[in-house]
């Protein structure tokens, strides 16, 4: 009885360990803009956090982006090789960075130009080395308005730069940057506050202070960004579209 019963278990552990070893893993590397969040945090959200459940269950999404990191911190603090290390055949890899790579006054975060090109290089060569599809997105933008209630741009030295490398090396790109800045404009100047982290003092028992914040999500913001992020996924053609859910249509 007991020998029948831990072949069962062998059998079932083996199973479950080859259907995770056939999923494909979609890896999210970035900042905070991507992130998960804490829930003494919340509302704030990151999109790659509803990002997680738009795909079937052949599809697991390790979002490793964290808060403040740059290009250059999150290869000197191994986030990069924790990614590396279970990367395989057939993976993804999301790639958004700048925020904390412009912050020239941030010096423990600040990446040079040309140090972000190298870094970015080094993420797609290694992501393809281990034969996963790397996707470059250019940092999402804050949110700007100019006095005629125009969305301005907010990354115009670092979101070149990315679209320099994907040229380079024929990498898949995504232009988070254009395509949130339509956002914001279509939801207009004081709507797309709406969209982000702004709280008026004790709206939220996480922020009795309040909060006022043109850069990170709330829910809706993070849902709508995640969004952006699957329909270009959808119009680059990638195989991985084929594993978005697709709705139920009832008859």
């Amino acid at each position: 009885m007991i020998r029948h019963f831990l072949l069962f278990s062998f059998i079932f552990v083996a199973a479950f360990f080859q259907v995770s070893q056939n999923k494909t893993t979609v890896f999210i590397i970035g900042d905070s803009t991507a992130a998960n969040k804490l829930t003494t945090a919340y509302p704030e959200t990151g999109w790659g956090m509803p990002f997680s459940y738009f795909f079937d269950q052949t599809v697991e999404v390790n979002n490793l982006a964290k808060n403040g990191r740059s290009t250059r911190t999150f290869l000197s603090e191994g986030l990069w090789n924790t990614a590396l290390s279970t990367m395989k055949k057939g993976d993804y890899v999301l790639i958004q960075f700048g925020h904390n790579d412009e912050s020239k006054e941030k010096t423990d975060r600040y990446t040079s130009p040309d140090q972000y090109k190298e870094n970015l290089t080094k993420f797609v060569n290694e992501a393809r080395a281990k034969q996963a599809t790397p996707i470059l997105i250019t940092p999402v933008s804050r949110r700007k308005f100019d006095k005629d209630g125009n969305a301005l741009e907010t990354h115009k030295e670092y979101t070149p730069l990315v679209k320099e490398i994907a040229a380079k090396l024929n990498v898949p790109l995504i232009d988070l940057d254009e395509k949130s800045q339509k956002l914001y404009q279509q939801f207009g100047e004081e709507n797309s506050k709406l969209l982000f982290l702004q709280l008026q003092a004790n709206e939220h028992p996480n922020y009795p202070e309040g909060k006022i914040d043109n850069t990170h999500f709330n829910e809706l913001g993070a849902r709508k960004i995640a969004q952006i992020v699957l329909q270009e996924i959808k119009s680059l053609n990638l195989p991985l579209a084929q594993h978005i859910i697709k709705p139920i249509v009832k008859k």
